[in-house]
């Protein structure tokens, strides 16, 4: 038995931001994906998987019984499954920041929720709002605190644009370029981020009121400005406008950028090779990386592994 496939995600523009009502930008990656599946012989991988499905679907009852109105799920199918071994086969490196739990709460909600929203209705605001509020409730299981958006991306693989908590919108982003030297990349870090720990950090800082100028006056006004700038193909803009925000997160956010990095972010706005900014919460996983020409970046950062996601 296997499931539907459910990709991974790229927040490119909003992490933290997005807490505080910044715009967003969520794209599918589907470099990696993930399902549910059933093995006569399962892994050692599988077996502990299976393990954390048994607590989730503990954490799913509760979540029915107190708010019913919210989600149900088909709870008898969902147990037998799960006790007969089912477990969520994935190739999404967990602790990265492109969404490992969000594709496997998408897989859980499409195959077992009652009354399910799907992709193929006509997607209103209300609809999208709902979908995340339920996801946010579900992915909470994992992360203490979740915004709903990584499972919601992962379930209807399509861009989303987030305009405030509660206005967000299905949207196109401009169609890739073969010929230009411009990309998005990622940038391994070698380390396992953890986001609880990092949201932690950043919620204690919202209480320093300089922090929290800081986020309206430049990190939440650029990021506003680099999710305009890509959604309409202006990359001049969007560089310039990555280059401020890469350097207010180096400034601003030091504890959610492994410590052997900060030179090489700082050398990428030295040099203009290259700018980066944390992918997801940080703390470790990936890094994302703007270029206006990928083969300076690739020589600048040549012992780093790095993957394209976009070309512009």
């Amino acid at each position: 038995m296997k499931g539907p496939l459910f990709y991974s995600k790229i927040l490119l523009f909003g992490e933290y931001g997005i807490i505080q009502d910044s715009k967003g930008l969520s794209i599918p990656y589907n470099f990696y994906n993930g399902a549910l599946k059933k093995d006569e012989n399962p892994s050692e991988i599988a077996i502990k998987s299976n393990e954390s499905l048994k607590k989730f679907v503990t954490y799913l009852e509760q979540l029915q019984a107190e708010q019913p109105e919210l989600v149900t799920f088909n709870l008898t199918v969902l147990k037998q499954d799960v006790n007969s071994g089912m477990y969520f086969d994935s190739s999404i490196p967990q602790g990265y920041g492109v969404g490992s739990s969000g594709a496997l709460v998408a897989a859980i909600y499409d195959k077992y929720a009652n009354d399910k929203i799907t992709v193929l209705e006509n997607l209103t605001r209300e609809k999208l709002l709902q979908l995340k509020t339920i996801f946010a409730q579900m992915e909470s299981f994992f992360h203490g605190k979740s915004s709903g958006l990584d499972p919601l991306n992962s379930y209807l693989s399509i861009p989303i644009l987030i305009n405030s908590k509660d206005n967000i919108e299905a949207t196109g982003i401009p169609t890739q370029s073969t010929q230009g030297k411009g990309a998005v990349f990622l940038l391994d870090s070698g380390i396992v981020g953890e986001t609880a720990p990092m949201v932690s950090i950043f919620m204690e800082n919202l209480k320093d009121n300089g922090f929290r100028t800081m986020l309206k006056s430049q990190f939440i006004k650029y990021t506003d400005a680099c999710v305009e700038n890509f959604l309409h193909g202006d990359v001049n803009s969007l560089l310039e406008n990555t280059k401020q925000l890469s350097k207010v997160v180096l400034n601003n956010f030091k504890p959610m950028i492994p410590e052997q990095f900060h030179q090489i972010w700082q050398k990428g706005i030295d040099t203009n090779d290259y700018y980066l900014k944390l992918c997801g919460s940080g703390g470790g996983g990936y890094i994302l990386g703007f270029t206006h020409d990928l083969d300076k970046a690739k020589e600048s950062l040549k012992d780093y592994k790095l993957e394209v996601v976009y070309n512009f």
